[in-house]
């Protein structure tokens, strides 16, 4: 699954640590969900595509 979570975050001046603490996560698990090596729960997509302002099919996108 592909997502948009790091463009998002650069595009509004956030380090993945600041966006980790918005979230309650780690830095790490940020990383892990930009560079596509985990896929959140849905809460957490939920909490991310919110905090962005964006449905969760717009941060996150199923390859086929």
């Amino acid at each position: 699954m592909r997502n948009d979570v790091r463009e998002l975050r650069v595009a509004k001046g956030l380090s993945q640590s600041e966006l980790g603490k918005v979230l309650d996560v780690s830095r790490q698990t940020v990383n892990a969900i930009e560079t596509g090596r985990y896929s959140p729960s849905l809460p957490l997509a939920i909490r991310l595509a919110r905090f962005f302002g964006r449905q969760v099919e717009e941060v996150f996108h199923v390859d086929e």
